[in-house]
């Protein structure tokens, strides 16, 4: 199902509407004719198309839907004729809650209004363009929400989606991180199997192919990290002819089996517990290449960012603050310790164990001694062999427990093997 092939359809439709609408006023309505007729050329050459592809028709239906705003938070007056006082009013308005969305909240994309209209080409065709940059000044780009997927959500999400083509399409959204509208149309000769030169594992390489990417994502190829990836693949591929898609699905589709999948699961996106998103997956798997080691810049390459891209610098710095990591750097040190004083405890141990040796030694050489010395007293001995005796003697006492032998010198006598 190529579901790209319906938008500009629906795109020239809800154009269309917009500009035949009779409530809003001819003087407007003439003013976003011109607007689209220099925009969807402007977008055609600058991006070398000869019709407009996926990303510009994204472009320019957002457009339809921010005009109609603007003419309703105007009053439906001529754009020409509003005032700098009129400008301040809908930007403080903006700015203070006081418009709100459909959903009944703050609008968070208030700066895309700010540049993209009041101080762009409608706003100069209208002859305002100076005006509104002169009132809007201090707008800053709203940064959304740090949120993601973890490994082990993606693991107990996958326990509830039970067609393989799901499956897969699951993994590589977490493995390779990349948009699901562009992977939704990868064909089967997007890839190549082949064996890691350094763990001798198996491995895809994916081609990300310009026309399957949105236009501000680099062409490039990676290489899949999770073995999952590699087994569904290797079961999905042979089935495939070149140039024939791995998923034969609509984005909607897509939603639907994923946000099933993930309330079954009990999963949700950290760290607010969201319902679980396909960007989820792509930021998830940012954050798990941050948790394992990789670099920014090598993560920037992995999501076909710029290397001057700073949208994984929110991820970086969420992380960074996350207080599981000094905790995890105390727990390092008491680790430290403790292996530290084994090391000392089992140096004192080979020390012991030197000294017992050495004193085993000695007690064996004192035995038999002992043996020869009970051989001259059963002989009669003379004074001199006495003293030698003695002197034997004194030094088991001053040693080895010398009560002991006082009370019963046979210890130290050979055993009789009768």
């Amino acid at each position: 199902m190529n579901d790209n092939a319906t938008k500009p359809v629906k795109y020239f439709k809800c154009r269309d509407a917009l500009l035949s609408d009779v409530a809003i006023c001819e003087e407007n309505r003439r003013l976003f004719r011109q607007f689209f007729e220099f925009e969807e050329y402007k977008l055609k050459r600058k991006n070398r198309l000869t019709t407009l592809d996926a990303g510009c028709i994204k472009t320019l239906t957002a457009y339809v839907f921010r005009f109609r705003n603007v003419n309703t938070w105007f009053g439906n007056r001529p754009l020409k004729t509003i005032s700098k006082s009129d400008i301040r009013r809908v930007y403080d308005d903006l700015e203070d809650g006081k418009i709100v969305s459909r959903r009944g909240g703050r609008f968070v994309n208030r700066h895309d209004y700010y540049t993209k209209v009041f101080k762009s080409k409608l706003f100069a065709l209208a002859g305002k363009d100076a005006l509104a940059k002169s009132v809007i000044q201090f707008s800053t780009h709203e940064q959304p929400p740090v949120r993601f997927a973890t490994e082990d959500g993606v693991r107990r999400l996958l326990n509830y989606v039970y067609c393989d083509h799901h499956r897969l399409l699951v993994w590589l959204a977490f493995d390779i991180g990349e948009n699901i509208n562009s992977l939704r149309f990868l064909v089967a000769n997007d890839f190549a199997r082949q064996i890691n030169p350094n763990t001798g594992d198996p491995e895809y390489r994916l081609n990300l192919r310009p026309e399957v990417l949105k236009r501000t994502r680099t062409p490039r190829s990676e290489i899949t990290n999770f073995a999952e990836t590699v087994t569904l693949l290797d079961r999905l591929l042979p089935a495939l002819q070149p140039g024939e898609r791995l998923f034969d699905l609509s984005y909607d589709a897509a939603e639907k089996f994923l946000g099933r999948a993930a309330r079954q699961a009990g999963v949700r996106s950290e760290p607010a517990g969201r319902p679980l998103t396909w960007k989820d997956l792509r930021s998830g798997m940012a954050c798990d290449l941050l948790r394992k080691g990789w670099t920014r810049d090598e993560i920037n390459k992995r999501l076909g960012h710029r290397p001057s891209s700073n949208e994984i610098d929110r991820y970086i710095n969420f992380l960074a603050l996350d207080g599981h990591q000094p905790k995890a750097k105390v727990h390092q040190f008491q680790v430290a310790k403790l292996e530290e004083q084994l090391v000392q405890a089992q140096a004192r141990e080979r020390s012991n164990g030197q000294r017992l040796s050495s004193v085993e030694s000695e007690l064996e050489f004192l035995r038999a001694r002992w043996r020869d010395l009970a051989e001259v007293l059963q002989s009669n001995p003379t004074l001199a062999e006495l003293e030698m005796a003695l002197v034997i003697k004194q030094k088991t006492r001053a040693n080895y427990q010398p009560e002991l032998l006082l009370e019963n010198p046979s210890r130290l006598l050979p055993v009789s093997k009768n």
